[in-house]
Order: C-alpha cells, then structure tokens, then sequence
C-alpha cells in the first residue's frame, strides 16, 4: 500500500508540473499576439476580385529610425485559386513609382515590408492597395487605393 501512495504522488506532481507548463505556454502566446494586436494603426481591409488584404496595420517611423519609413504588415490572400493568377501588394511613397510585393499563388502569406526615400529624412505620404495579376492580355484588377499621410511633421 505504500508503495501504491508513493507512485500517486509523483503521477500527481507530474500533472502539476504539465499543468503548470500549459498555463505557462498559453501566457506567453496570449502576451505575443497582443503585442502583435497592439502594432501600428490597423488598416481597412483590401478587398478585389480574386485577393484580399486583411489584418493590416501601418505605422510610421520617426526620423533615423528603421529610414523614417513606412512600414506596414498583413495576410495577403488569393480568393480565387482556381482562376491561375498570382496576387500581390502595390506600396507607393511620396510620389514615386509602384512597388510591387508578389503574394502566393492558392495560398495566404503575411507580409511585413517597409519603405521609404532615401533622400529624406522621414516618410510622409503612403499609398497601399491589393491586386490580382490577370496575365498580359487582361489588366489587373486592384483594390481602391488607401492614402496615408504622417501626422509628424518633423
């Protein structure tokens, strides 16, 4: 009968030790994604024929740090992934060209990108928006371009 009391006392502080790893674990995941939650501003979700833009945000950076950039993040989604074409971002700061940031083809990818003009100091004006690529033939179809300007003015 000793014996039998001994080996329930270490089957029960084993479950312990397991509840106590468990708890530990869903504290520090539930900690990471409200860090996660609480990054930038969130962005209205994108939304085109055939792609999605959701779970974004954006933030922008002061001078000298990470570039002054606009940095931005998010889940970009092929919604149509039988038609065969490739979804990506399109991100334009101060007036200049498009960038172009390709997503995956049938799949969701999460994207965390900055940008910014080197010749400045910080990043004023952004443009965001979520397109499906529809081949050479056809023009792609995009979503309505976002506008974000930087509160900060120096």
């Amino acid at each position: 009968m000793a014996e039998r009391v001994a080996g329930e006392d270490g089957v029960r502080k084993v479950k312990k030790m397991l509840v106590g790893w468990a708890a530990a674990g869903l504290f520090l995941v539930s900690g990471g994604t409200a860090f996660a939650a609480t990054w930038g501003t969130p962005i209205t979700d994108l939304h085109s024929g055939g792609v999605d833009f959701t779970d974004g945000a954006y933030l922008f950076n002061r001078p000298f740090n990470n570039h002054g950039a606009f940095e931005w993040q998010g889940r970009l989604m092929d919604t149509l992934p039988r038609d065969g074409h490739n979804v990506y971002m399109q991100v334009r700061i101060e007036s200049h060209d498009w960038v172009r940031y390709n997503g995956k083809q049938k799949k969701a990818v999460w994207l965390h990108r900055s940008n910014w003009d080197g010749a400045q100091l910080y990043t004023q004006k952004a443009e965001l928006r979520a397109c499906r690529d529809r081949g050479s033939l056809r023009p792609d179809n995009c979503s309505p371009t976002m506008r974000f300007l930087n509160p900060r003015k120096g």
